[in-house]
């Protein structure tokens, strides 16, 4: 398949190519082309050009253009669950999930942009402005560029093109190298929609020849990124070359604590929902299991007679709970992950083992704390990490030892020590009695530390997209 520059599919123009891979058949799935900087500068030139035209388009009308998009979603929604499910090998259940949210998304970024009002400061409010009136709007920043990962393409797409639109912004999005031809698939039916060919462009290719390419260009105004802390931090270092506001959702370790008072049958429903879900491939998915030692064996084994009920296979077959990484390369340094695990003292229950690019639900209980995975190591797969801890403050240490801070959870029947502990997380989301996977489109969602900048999200993004400018009528006011 090939990328879509100003309305055309084009390919690069050194005519190299990325090959994508089923990851459960191990088989060739397509090819993009991986684009040249030659390629990202007439994107990027010509989203400026649209972005010219577009921002004085009234909101009315991009409504009802991205409302015949959200029609033509519905209407292509078994080949784009199809697309999503092979390129990615995410159950096709919830490839046809992910599908299904993209008119949730729009359509709460759609409202918020109806109802994005600006301010009034009124006369007198400060002294010498009793003649004057102050008045706020929002403008479009110009060409945003949309970076975003393998592990829920349509979700950030959503969350990302949305509100730009919306906006007056043109964008150019970046789909990942490993899965991008569902984003493609949205981009041709956002230009059937009516999104003039300028306004939105779709290169694909890897991070360092076209990623680095887009965040550097200088005609780039808004860089919205989602992927790991290390490609993070290399985007924000590029788009500071030329001010472009970057806003970052990065990588997360996410606490899930069990305290003594729990309901241990939920606290292991949560975790297979937190833990499970997309394979284990979830940046804000509870990551590291901090269990009372009062009720650690009997958590562990709950869990193990969950994860056993799990079934593993192929992605398309009904009923398959797990499936497989997005490439065999990262199933690979998942399974290396474990090993280092058990090396650093964690104690083996239940899997470990790996097939292709897929790794079968994995438990791993006993960690000491001085084990990487106990702080900063995120393992993106089916694996949950059971750390003991003796003392409500000794999980809240252990929580916040991380250099990440994306989510974090507790389980208690306790509400008042349910809220000091969420008080004390260092991370940007809390559930309590639930796992920290939780985000819906409305919140803003975003991490401390390590985990990124900003937030993303229906009350939020706004801020981000737009500029706000003041119009001052001075000395208005005049006596009659």
């Amino acid at each position: 398949m090939k990328m879509i520059v100003n309305g055309k599919f084009v390919d690069s123009s050194d005519k190299t190519v990325l090959e994508i891979v089923n990851p459960y058949t191990g088989k060739l799935y397509d090819t993009v082309p991986n684009a040249s900087p030659k390629d990202v500068d007439l994107a990027v030139t010509t989203a400026h050009k649209g972005y010219l035209m577009w921002k004085d388009v009234p909101l009315v009308e991009k409504v009802g253009i991205l409302k015949k998009f959200l029609d033509l979603v519905d209407k292509n929604k078994d080949d784009l669950a199809l697309t999503l499910s092979c390129e990615t090998g995410k159950p096709l259940s919830q490839a046809y999930a992910e599908i299904g949210n993209i008119r949730i998304g729009f359509e709460g970024f759609i409202e918020k942009a109806k109802h994005l009002y600006g301010n009034v400061v009124p006369f007198g409010t400060e002294a010498g402005q009793e003649k004057t009136l102050q008045l706020t709007l929002r403008e479009p920043v110009g060409v945003v560029a949309c970076i975003i990962p393998f592990n829920f393409p349509c979700d950030l797409f959503d969350q990302k093109v949305a509100p730009a639109l919306l906006a007056g912004n043109a964008v150019v999005v970046k789909p990942p190298h490993q899965n991008p031809i569902t984003l493609i698939k949205l981009v041709e039916l956002l230009l059937k929609a009516g999104v003039p060919k300028e306004v939105v462009q779709v290169i694909t290719g890897d991070g360092p020849k076209t990623g680095n390419s887009l965040a550097c260009h200088p005609l780039v105004n808004n860089i919205t990124f989602t992927g790991s802390t290390a490609v993070g931090i290399i985007t924000y270092l590029n788009g500071a070359k030329n001010l472009s506001h970057t806003a970052l959702e990065l990588g997360g370790n996410d606490a899930f604590i069990v305290l003594e008072d729990a309901d241990i049958d939920l606290a292991v429903e949560e975790m297979i929902w937190g833990r499970m879900y997309n394979n284990g491939q979830v940046c804000c998915a509870s990551k590291r299991f901090l269990v009372q030692e009062t009720v650690k064996d009997q958590f562990v084994k709950k869990a193990v007679e969950r994860l056993k009920k799990l079934k593993v296979g192929d992605p398309l077959k009904k009923g398959t709970d797990i499936s497989c990484l997005v490439t065999e390369a990262a199933a690979i340094r998942v399974e290396n992950q474990i090993k280092k695990v058990i090396e650093q003292g964690g104690k083996l229950v239940l899997g470990g083992n790996r097939k292709g690019a897929t790794i079968y639900p994995t438990l791993i209980t006993d960690i000491p704390t001085s084990a990487d995975v106990a702080t900063d190591e995120e393992i993106f797969g089916p694996v949950v990490s059971v750390i003991p801890f003796k003392t409500v403050a000794d999980a809240i240490k252990i929580a916040n030892s991380s250099k990440f801070g994306l989510s974090g959870c507790v389980f208690t029947k306790d509400v008042t020590t349910a809220f000091n502990v969420v008080k004390q997380l260092e991370c940007g989301g809390t559930v309590i009695n639930g796992a920290s996977f939780h985000r819906s489109f409305e919140m803003p969602f975003g991490g401390y530390k390590f985990s990124g900048i900003g937030t993303e999200g229906v009350m939020s993004t706004f801020d981000a997209v737009t500029k706000v400018k003041t119009i001052t009528l001075k000395n208005i006011l005049k006596p009659i």
